[in-house]
This record gives C-alpha cells, structure tokens and sequence, in this order.
C-alpha cells in the first residue's frame, strides 16, 4: 500500500461519513472515559527501507479515550516505538553498495479524534462493533543510531553524517530530534462487557523530516570538521576499504520525500464509569 493510497482511503472514509444519518448520535447516551494498552509492531519506510512490515518491531501504547457520544471520542495516547532499516540485507546493488543501517526509538505523545462508523457503545447488544478511523497531531522524540566498527551504537546527528554543521555546508543545519507528525489510521472495535473493549488498528504517521534514518541528501566528503567518527558513519563503506569511498556530493539518500512510521496492533480498554451500563435504546 502506498502512501498516497493511505491518505486516500481515509479521506474517502470521511466523505463517507457525511452520507450516514446522524439522527442517533447522542441519544441516552452518557458520556466515559476509558483506559487502554496497546500492543504490536512498528516500522517505518524512508532510505533504507521501502517495504511495509519490513524490519517490524515490538511497540506498545498507553491510551485513554473519553467517548462523546456513539460516533466521536477523543484520545490521547504514548506510545514507544521501534524502527530501524538495513541496506546490507537489501537485495538492490546500489543498496548493498552503500552499506547504511540505522536504529531508532521513538517516544510519542499524540491527541486524536476518532470517528465510529457505525454507533458504538462499550456494553451494548446492538452497538457493539464498529469500523473506525482517525487524525490528529503527535509530538515525538528519535535518536537514530548505528553500529560502529567497534561495535559501538552511536548517535547519528551530532555526527553531522552528511555535512551538516559543516564550513563545507553551511546550509545544512542539524535536523531537530523532536518533531511533529500527522497520524492517520483506521481499525475495527467491539465491545466484550459492561467493561471492556478491544481493537484492531493500523496507523501511519506523517513525518515533516526525512533524517528518521539519518539519510536524506549527499556525500558530503570529509570536511576539516569531521572527525574518525564522523567520515567513518557517513561513509561505513569507505572506511572499510578507502577504494571504495563515495565521492563527496554522490547521491546518498532520497531528499524529495519524507520519511513515515507505522504502528499497528490490537488495543485492550477499559471503561471507567461501570454505573452507565450500554443502551440498547434509541
């Protein structure tokens, strides 16, 4: 799936909400809060990596949704997420020949509204499952990292991999490690008792930056700032075997488009308020 058909299928989910009678929205009904675990993988795709569920890891959330009425809620959640990408386990040449990896965790805080296709309320005979979708803005805080040739995990962006900081480059600045993002998702829920809910969810978020991987524009060389750390992360190949080293302004990632990441999972919730039991009634 790519991106553009993400960003399409929801929009196309929220014109179709307008098509729904809303004349049963708000009707005895009474409105709660609930508290929630998430848990499943995160990925991401950018640089070094273009396939979805490709280097999937673990990831885990904490939500907690206040339920306006059978349609709309509002959540906010954190979340920790893992991504990370490999071009040394990439069939493509030009990938291999490069030779970039990278890890990163990320921390999350968003706020989003969800939008019940069909009218849901936790303890509900007939209101007991529905397709959903949602938006909103998350703040979030990576640290790409790499292996060094000792071993070593380091942190990418204080290293200026691509001449960033740089006399050489005076235009490249330091990308910022906390940024903001647009999540956008869909899923399913249903509602187990009086009590709990649980749901199905799938989630991309619009990243504003394309250094999630530490990669993005060129080669930037060896600046008289670099030191052994710097050429050796900006060029892991080079510093291998120095015949091989990639030229200074040779293509090294992909700066046209952004880097997304991805959390998908299934969501446990539980209802605070256990004296409004569901209602059945219109």
């Amino acid at each position: 799936m790519t991106k553009k058909s993400i960003i399409n299928i929801f929009f196309f989910s929220v014109f179709l909400f307008f098509l729904l009678p809303k004349n049963s929205l708000a009707q005895l009904f009474k409105p709660n809060t609930e508290l929630g675990l998430k848990g499943g993988v995160s990925y991401y795709t950018g640089d070094l990596n273009s396939n979805h569920f490709n280097s999937a890891n673990l990831a885990a959330s904490f939500i907690v949704r206040r339920n306006i009425d059978r349609r709309f809620a509002v959540k906010g959640e954190v979340a920790v997420l893992k991504i990370e990408g490999d071009d040394r386990l990439s069939d493509d040449i030009i990938r291999e020949d490069r030779g970039l990896h990278f890890r990163s965790q990320i921390q999350e805080l968003s706020s989003q509204i969800e939008f019940n296709f069909l009218p849901f309320e936790t303890g509900s005979v007939l209101y007991n499952w529905s397709p959903y979708i949602f938006s909103g803005i998350s703040i979030y805080n990576f640290n790409p990292q790499a292996e060094n040739s000792n071993g070593q995990w380091v942190d990418l962006q204080p290293l200026g991999t691509e001449g960033q900081g740089t006399t050489a480059y005076p235009e490249r600045k330091k990308y910022p490690r906390t940024q903001v993002a647009i999540p956008l998702g869909g899923g399913i829920k249903y509602t187990l008792n009086d009590r709990l809910n649980i749901m199905l969810s799938f989630s991309a978020r619009k990243s504003f930056t394309d250094y999630l991987d530490d990669v993005s524009t060129t080669y930037p060389g060896t600046p008289t700032e670099f030191d052994g750390a710097s050429i050796e992360m900006s060029d892991p190949v080079g510093w291998e075997d120095p015949q091989n080293a990639h030229p200074k302004d040779e293509q090294r990632g992909d700066d046209l488009e952004n880097d997304w990441y991805y959390f998908t999972g299934i969501a446990i919730s539980f209802r605070l308020n256990s004296d409004t039991k569901g209602c059945d009634y219109e």
